[in-house]
């Protein structure tokens, strides 16, 4: 071998990491292009089965099925914004300048019963919350505020690019699929085809699975919350039940916003006839209900949906988050669907992907 040729292979090295680099430097500008087309496309597949119901049982062409499912996903997320609106105005009114002082008021009677509460029992656990400096805590809500609003824009930016990008998504099912089968060999393009109908199907399942695992801990949230008379039950359980979308992490989120906001609704009160018996209460609901979620929804809506064992699922979703935090936790399981699904047409021989596969 020549020093020609060893140059050359050099610089052929050079450039495949060059273009490489920029590549990923290009992706990294367009980061927010790539999520509004990674959430288009789960868009996509949750309305699905509604075109397909409206092609098939209604006999709608497949535009009016389409514009007629982007309706109703449009109606559904108002219908929950205007649900949060009676919780963020009435939080806003308690956390607003003009009601601060009451708050504070009310926040310290609690911190009073609460202090008394354990200085009865010899325990002094609370003593050290009336040196807080609650008034500087609250000060900074407006800034909050301020920076919550000037988000709006760009939200309704990406609201707008996201549902134009679903509609041609739902209008041409093939369009997403089309475009990678122009980078693919020739030769796997039939491969690729077959798994990505798999994969659409399992996911379209998966996804479902979760709207209705979701619509479970929403009625076992809403009847504790109901129970014990908290105030905007139906809206404090659908946030709650939405956070549980983030495995693990968002039932612990969801339980520290339930606990607040149920001891909130109760301000004003004696504390330890009222506010602490009734968020005790609350609390041993939410974690029966979380109890029913993950020994039961769970494991049966998402072993036949994504046909996987319980166990499988578990691991992923542990791997995904030390791999890459949350983010890593939501998409574990559709990633490994997918990954599962090509590997059983790529690989239908290795003994591995067989024992992986044999469900699918």
């Amino acid at each position: 071998m020549n020093s020609k040729n060893i140059s050359n292979g050099i610089l052929k090295a050079v450039a495949i990491i060059l273009g490489i680099a920029l590549l990923l430097y290009f992706l990294y500008l367009i980061q927010s292009v790539i999520v509004y087309v990674i959430i288009a496309a789960v868009i996509s597949l949750i309305a699905r089965p509604i075109i397909r119901f409206l092609k098939r049982r209604l006999k709608l062409p497949n535009t009016v099925a389409v514009i007629t499912t982007m309706v109703i996903l449009v109606s559904f997320l108002v219908g929950i914004i205007r649900m949060f609106i009676p919780l963020v105005i009435e939080q806003g009114e308690s956390l607003s300048l003009l009601h601060t002082d009451k708050l504070l008021q009310n926040l310290q009677d609690v911190i009073n019963q609460v202090n008394n509460y354990f200085a009865s029992r010899d325990i002094n656990l609370v003593s050290k919350l009336k040196n807080v400096d609650f008034l500087s805590s609250f000060q900074a809500i407006p800034n909050l505020l301020n920076s919550v609003v000037s988000a709006l824009g760009s939200l309704s930016v990406g609201l707008f690019s996201v549902l134009f990008i679903s509609f041609f998504f739902m209008k041409d099912s093939q369009l997403l699929m089309n475009a990678i089968l122009t980078i693919l060999p020739s030769k796997s393009e039939n491969k690729f085809s077959k798994s990505t109908e798999t994969i659409n199907n399992l996911l379209s399942r998966y996804f479902i699975g979760l709207v209705l695992q979701i619509s479970i801990l929403f009625v076992l949230y809403t009847i504790t919350l109901l129970i014990f008379g908290i105030k905007n039950a139906v809206v404090i359980a659908f946030l709650c039940a939405l956070l549980n979308l983030i495995p693990y992490i968002g039932p612990m989120i969801g339980a520290v916003i339930m606990f607040l906001l149920s001891m909130s609704s109760n301000l004003g009160q004696d504390f330890q006839t009222e506010i602490l018996p009734t968020t005790l209460y609350v609390m041993i609901g939410y974690f029966i209900a979380q109890i029913v979620d993950n020994f039961f929804s769970q494991p049966i809506i998402f072993s036949k949906t994504t046909k996987s064992h319980p166990l499988e699922i578990f691991l992923i979703i542990i791997i995904g988050g030390l791999l890459f935090g949350v983010v890593g936790m939501i998409t574990a399981v559709p990633l490994y669907t997918a990954i599962k699904v090509i590997l059983k047409e790529f690989l239908a021989d290795n003994k591995i992907v067989k024992s992986l596969t044999k469900d699918i």
